[in-house]
This record gives structure tokens, C-alpha cells and sequence, in this order.
């Protein structure tokens, strides 16, 4: 598959097949992903593998499709508001980097939001200052949906003098 179609068929996976992750691939991914551009290379992202105990106070209402694997992503703080701009860019870079890696190897991922619920982020310990920029839960697809039709890009196109 070529990266237009690794980019057009990812989807968000809703339910996983109970198939285990390697931890080789998952850190091929997440390797894969640290080349997301990043400002001065301060690759400001932390990841947290998430275990049963914090999944179950997490208390996702589908429990991430039954995901084999659960992780966060977090951006680091930054000592300005620009800064922490360029951070949460940089780690959502980092997260669509691995989302790609992990389709075209054949897996799929769910990305919730639910992390940066102040009562979740006490629940995986989240430093103040840090933001999540997500939850995922990884694994085999029982099934990938169809694309949902999408705006037309040349309507979002605006050509400055």
C-alpha cells in the first residue's frame, strides 16, 4: 500500500479482535512516530502504556473496543503559550504518525478523548501543565468502517495575494 492509501483507508476502530500486540511492533510504531516534526527537536511527547487496573478506573464506556492494548499520549509543558502550541502539534504529528504505521501493518486504533477529563487525568496521573492528547486502544479490527464522505478541499482553499 502506498501512503495515499495507507492515509485515505485508516479509520477509527470501534471493536478489536482479542489477538495480543507484539511489544516489538507496538515500539516500531511508536519508533516510527518519534520522526514527527517537531520544533528544536524537543520531541515533547510521553507515552503511557495503560494496564488493567488504571483501564478499569478509566471506566470507558465500550472499554476501548476490547483493545489488547491501551495507551495515552501526553505534550509536555512548555514555558510559553506559542510553546505549548508547538508541543500539542508536535505530539498530534506523533499520533497520526503512528496511526499510519500501525494500519499499514494491519492494526487499527481508537482515539478517545476522555483523557483530558480533569477526573481521568488524576486517574493515569497526568502532571499539571502536561496535556493529553489522547487515549488509544490498539488492535486487530473486527471490522474497518467505510470512509465517510468529506468536504470537497478545494472549498477550504483561500489564495492570498
Amino acid at each position: 500500500m502506498n501512503i495515499i492509501d495507507i492515509i485515505k483507508t485508516r479509520r477509527n476502530i470501534k471493536v478489536f479482535k482479542q489477538v495480543p500486540i507484539s511489544e516489538a511492533e507496538l515500539i516500531s510504531w511508536l519508533e516510527a512516530a518519534s520522526y514527527a516534526p517537531n520544533h528544536r527537536l524537543n520531541e515533547p511527547w510521553e507515552i503511557l502504556l495503560i494496564g488493567p487496573d488504571t483501564r478499569a478506573k478509566l471506566n470507558h464506556k465500550t472499554d476501548f473496543g476490547n483493545a489488547p492494548v491501551v495507551l495515552a499520549l501526553l505534550s509536555k509543558p512548555a514555558p510559553t503559550p506559542f510553546e505549548r502550541d508547538e508541543n500539542v502539534t508536535a505530539a498530534s504529528c506523533f499520533a497520526q504518525n503512528f496511526l499510519l504505521a500501525a494500519h499499514e501493518a494491519g492494526v487499527g486504533v481508537y482515539w478517545a478523548s476522555l483523557g483530558a477529563l480533569p477526573h481521568n487525568r488524576e486517574i493515569l496521573g497526568v502532571q499539571q501543565n502536561y496535556d493529553v492528547i489522547g487515549v488509544f486502544g490498539i488492535g486487530y479490527p473486527v471490522e474497518v468502517p467505510t470512509a465517510k464522505p468529506r468536504t470537497p478541499i478545494i472549498s477550504k482553499i483561500t489564495y492570498l495575494s
